[in-house]
């Protein structure tokens, strides 16, 4: 298991930080009628300082200040001796550095990293670098063993690819408990000269996807990183192991498409680029915000493989890309404030280092030992006869060897050491078994008491269920008639034929008045 073993500077117990360190690059033209025409929109005033035009004011200018400023006529050997070569010799003390070229597209990134054969880039003379520092270890003959390996990616359109094997499907990223980045299935190629790395580094660098548009003749549409890893093994004991990271990231550029001229496949790595490095300023700002609250690393591919450069443990260094002509000003100027917030974040770096202590189960046991059967056993055993122990001295680790006998003296107390803390641990594990015997007896009384509870409460409710059955009969259930209000009766129309009513006439007309008076009387009660 990795231990982290805190860098320290010379106050005990202090922890030392590394701040981002921020270098600018200025190219030159790459049209000399440009520089006639307009003039450069930004300029050096210094090894540290530098000034652009004010676009909300062109009588004023604003000046920024960097570790580093390397003009139009810095070298590539300038550019690595300055900025990235310092921070070199680290990884060769079981620590991380990463080195990150940002810039808007056609700014001189890939140009700054890779270079060409004439003027080789950082790349090319990091890791020759690298191959010289571990030489010159090994002839200190300061009992350590190096070994240099390489891993080689590019992030396309959102995908982790690998550049070492063409085909590969996009590979996960994984984070351990130590909170170390891994992806898992990334080629490792192991690598014994700087001559190995230029025969897979190369081919390589051919697979990454790359195009032409209106801004750039080739134009990187992916993120690449190489990854160098150093491995110092210690041969006598306590064989410790320091395992140090090198990365060397040359970012896409951002992209304006309406200049570029992006349409289809390009409109769409465009798309991508520009939303991974505005997921990098956001996880700028987060960090310089100092809240403590979520740094948005998860959001995107490149910022989860860069967290160890910004705000991790690794000593970082960027080299930020810019233009002189005014065509380019706002990716300038956006460029410059994105490094600026950059300066400000602190790293914390760490030494990784893997502690093998000594290997006791590669003592020979004895014939009696192995009849003892299985560890526990052979652990009593030893505990029985500790006192034989200490006047006996234990096999050595090495048969072949002859260990002196501060070895063995050591060797004896570890295994007391082992055999006491076996002991503890046993007595720690009986009290805690008895506490929780103890504690399952008292759930068990509770238990019991309630069931008690709970039987004589169904009992008392049987009871009264028995009580309330004795007023129960068989006779239905009464239901209430529903009492009707009695309408009033409509009078109905009677009838009279024609002819009824004509011999009531006739025979009113034949009786006297008075009689014929009361007859119409008695007709109209009649009728009604």
């Amino acid at each position: 298991m990795a231990q982290r073993v805190a860098v320290s500077d010379g106050a005990a117990g202090s922890r030392r930080t590394s701040r981002v360190r921020v270098a600018v690059r200025l190219r030159p033209y790459m049209e000399p009628q440009d520089e006639k025409q307009e003039g450069p929109c930004v300029r050096g005033l210094g090894p540290q300082k530098l000034e652009i035009v004010n676009w909300r004011n062109a009588t004023e200018t604003l000046q920024y200040q960097f570790d580093v400023f390397h003009g139009e006529q810095s070298t590539q050997q300038e550019v690595f001796l300055t900025s990235v070569k310092p921070i070199l010799p680290h990884i060769l003390h079981g620590q991380n550095a990463s080195v990150f070229a940002y810039g808007p597209t056609g700014a001189g990134k890939t140009h700054t990293m890779l270079g060409s054969q004439e003027q080789p880039g950082v790349i090319t003379r990091a890791v020759k670098e690298v191959f010289r520092l571990v030489e010159f270890q090994k002839k200190d003959l300061d009992g350590w063993e190096y070994s240099v390996g390489m891993s080689y990616l590019e992030i396309y359109n959102e995908k982790v690819l690998d550049l070492l094997s063409p085909g590969s499907q996009d590979l996960p990223i994984r984070e351990d408990k130590d909170r170390n980045i891994l992806i898992p299935g990334l080629t490792l190629t192991p690598l014994s000269s700087f001559t190995d790395f230029d025969t897979h580094f190369i081919p390589a660098s051919l697979n990454r996807t790359t195009a032409s548009t209106k801004l750039n003749q080739r134009s990187s549409r992916s993120h690449a990183i190489l990854l160098i890893k150093v491995v110092k093994s210690q041969r006598g004991p306590p064989h410790r192991q320091q395992t140090g990271k090198l990365y060397l990231v040359d970012l896409a550029g951002s992209e304006d498409n309406r200049r570029t001229g992006n349409q289809g496949i390009r409109l769409k790595e465009s798309g991508a680029i520009n939303l991974s490095l505005f997921t990098l300023s956001k996880v700028v700002d987060a960090l310089n915000t100092g809240a403590g609250g979520r740094v948005p690393y998860r959001d995107s591919k490149l910022t989860r493989l860069l967290q160890d450069s910004l705000g991790g443990s690794a000593h970082s260094v960027m080299i930020t890309n810019i233009a002189p002509e005014y065509k380019y000003y706002f990716d300038t100027f956006s460029a410059l404030n994105f490094a600026a917030k950059s300066k400000q974040i602190v790293n914390r770096p760490f030494v990784r280092e893997t502690v093998l202590a000594p290997t006791i189960t590669t003592v020979k046991r004895t014939g009696e030992e192995q009849e003892a059967g299985g560890s526990g056993e052979h652990q009593n055993k030893k505990s029985k006869e500790g006192k034989k122990a200490e006047q006996c001295p234990s096999p050595p680790i090495h048969p072949h060897s002859s260990p002196d006998s501060s070895v063995l003296e050591r060797l004896l107390a570890l295994e007391k050491m082992m055999m006491g803390s076996a002991e503890m641990e046993r007595l720690n594990l009986l009290k805690t078994v008895a506490q929780s015997r103890k504690e399952i007896q008292m759930l068990k009384e509770k238990q019991k008491e309630l069931e008690d509870k709970a039987n004589k409460f169904n009992k008392q409710n049987e009871k009264e269920s028995k009580d309330a059955l004795l007023f129960k009969t068989d006779l239905p259930l009464l239901h209430r008639k529903q009492s009707t209000v009695a309408k009033p009766r409509k009078q109905q129309a009677v009838v009279t034929p024609l002819q009824a009513l004509s011999f009531r006439a006739q025979s009113f007309s034949a009786l006297s008045p008075l009689s014929s008076c009361c007859c119409q009387l008695l007709c109209f009660q009649m009728e009604n």
